[in-house]
């Protein structure tokens, strides 16, 4: 199979998971463990399967002179991504936040522009314009958002959010061609759990784990595996072989995503306005992975 193709596979099943999350963290949260400490499990439960099979399967060092751009990528991808939106989220309403996080690609459009010299294409701007038309039309459907004073500082919180994320997948990206990719994201959420620690020790521990149901044990456990451990392995995983934009682009598909599970479950209905959202960011998504990339990759390598 094409390695693109892959990659594009990759980052379906990692937004498909990111759309389920919503849901099924929920359940935990905060009744059986508060925000700050729910990432430190996350950090910490996925570093561990990161150790295990990087020993297992690649047993890759790295140099010295990169370890200060993954301190980074850590700080920017774990720490800060992960602490910022969960804070702003509980300060504001999902229909804000699902907005604002839909600014993610164009930021780091703008942000590979400048750090790494990836072109701004026509055709990548239409794609993002295209995409942000769909999510946002699915997102507000049927809802309405209700941005004001009160909400600003969550909704800050969640545009910090944004942008941290789109500074490490432009930075991260460097590393992908120098390193397996299970290498760069377990020495990521080394440092990641470094940052979060401080944040998260107090409230981990307040968690009585011994009398947790079974549900919410499950529920934890997707939330490690799955959301953490999976969906940031393929997410990187896709980056080696696609641009930062492209990566980050298919944030646009979890509305979409989401629809289309409340609709195999009967939780919801097939309309005009879903049809063309989900027209509007298919569009999208070809638009921006035919844009051209050549002078970015290029500059990656160290050849232009």
């Amino acid at each position: 199979m094409n390695r693109n193709i892959k990659a594009h596979i990759a980052l379906l099943i990692t937004n498909l998971i990111y759309g389920a999350n919503y849901t099924i963290a929920k359940e935990a949260m905060p009744e059986y463990i508060l925000p700050s400490g729910f990432i430190l499990l996350r950090v910490s439960g996925a570093l561990l399967l990161f150790v295990i099979f990087h020993r297992l399967m690649v047993k890759e060092s790295v140099d010295k002179i990169d370890m200060l751009r993954l301190a980074t990528c850590g700080l920017f991808g774990v720490a800060v991504n992960q602490l910022l939106f969960f804070k702003g989220l509980s300060i504001t309403n999902p229909i804000n936040a699902a907005i604002i996080m839909t600014i993610n690609p164009v930021m780091v459009l703008l942000f590979a522009s400048f750090l790494i010299r990836e072109v701004i294409t026509l055709k990548r701007t239409l794609g993002i314009i295209l995409g942000i038309g769909g999510a946002v039309l699915l997102i507000t459907y049927n809802s309405t958002s209700s941005f004001s004073l009160e909400s600003s500082i969550g909704d800050l919180w969640i545009f910090l959010n944004a942008a941290s994320y789109g500074i490490y997948l432009v930075i991260v990206k460097p590393l992908m061609n120098k390193y397996n990719p299970l290498t760069v994201i377990m020495w990521v959420f080394g440092f990641g759990l470094l940052y979060v620690l401080p944040f998260g020790f107090s409230e981990l521990t307040q968690v009585r784990w011994t009398t947790l149901p079974m549900p919410i044990v499950l529920a934890m456990s997707f939330v490690v595996i799955f959301t953490t451990f999976a969906a940031y392995l393929l997410n990187i995983h896709a980056l080696k072989v696609l641009s930062p934009t492209v990566v980050s682009y298919y944030i646009y598909l979890q509305p979409l995503l989401a629809s289309i599970v409340a609709l195999m479950f009967a939780k919801d209905v097939l309309s005009m306005e879903k049809i063309v959202a989900a027209a509007l960011i298919f569009a999208g998504v070809a638009l921006v992975s035919t844009g051209t990339n050549s002078k970015h990759n290029a500059t990656i390598s160290g050849k232009s």
